[in-house]
């Protein structure tokens, strides 16, 4: 069993959703020496706390910019992946830096706030692929592009969500691992989150990673703590 000290480090080094922890955002970095930095708004009029990617040494010239509940997740050396919930899905997307144009900050100065999107770019994801939330427990094949199918550095991505309850008693949570090489997700609702053990607009999970010891899932719940789930990856196992 691994410490909870340990376990503690290994959640608080997850990446969490924008704007909150956006200074957990993984390193992007392009062909050669090429490095990109992410850049947070604040209350900047306009772009409210949005974070934008930009070239090192270019905070004028960003070429994505996130809103709410967005998290980047590395996919290799000149690739970076984004998840976020859309509607009823799950939305992945890879991007190339590289290749991505630049734009002004008065393309998106407002653009957020009159749209339902959450993320902007002058340039079309590389590939991209969509998860319904609404899939029942239990492990479910999905179409993967092959672009994200052929990355072997990603061998699955944990994505904390709400999830679509008929009664207060039922789990509004869930944890959808998804696995883009298999093409698979599998899909763990979270049984002891319920709209009557807990108020769902405060408590949320933030972030979740897996304990590379035990392969027990590890999370954060909002306001709450960190815990660690069963080996089922649905019941809750301990507080950390």
């Amino acid at each position: 069993m691994s410490l909870p000290e340990q376990l503690n480090k290994l959640v608080q080094s997850t990446t969490g959703p924008a704007p909150w922890f956006w200074e957990t955002f993984p390193e992007v970095r392009g062909g050669g020496s090429r490095r990109y930095r992410w850049r947070f708004h604040g209350q900047q009029e306009g772009l409210n706390f949005l974070v934008t990617l930009h070239g090192e040494g270019e905070p004028e010239k960003p070429r994505l910019a996130l809103n709410t509940y967005c998290r980047p997740f590395s996919i290799d050396n000149e690739k970076i992946g984004v998840w976020c919930p859309e509607g009823r899905t799950l939305r992945f997307v890879c991007f190339e830096p590289d290749r991505m144009q630049t734009f002004g900050f008065e393309e998106i100065a407002g653009w957020f706030t009159a749209s339902s999107e959450r993320m902007y770019a002058a340039t079309a994801p590389a590939a991209e692929f969509e998860v319904s939330t609404e899939l029942e427990a239990g492990t479910h094949t999905i179409e993967v592009p092959p672009n994200f199918r052929a990355v072997r550095a990603v061998n699955e991505v944990l994505a904390p969500t709400s999830y679509k309850t008929l009664a207060k008693s039922d789990p509004a949570l869930a944890i959808f691992v998804v696995y883009p090489q298999a093409g698979l997700v599998e899909v763990l609702p979270q049984n002891w989150i319920t709209g009557e053990t807990y108020d769902i607009a405060n408590h949320w999970i933030t972030r979740a990673a897996r304990d590379p010891e035990t392969h027990r899932i590890v999370g954060e719940l909002s306001r709450v703590g960190v815990f660690e789930l069963e080996e089922d990856g649905r019941a809750f196992g301990r507080w950390l």
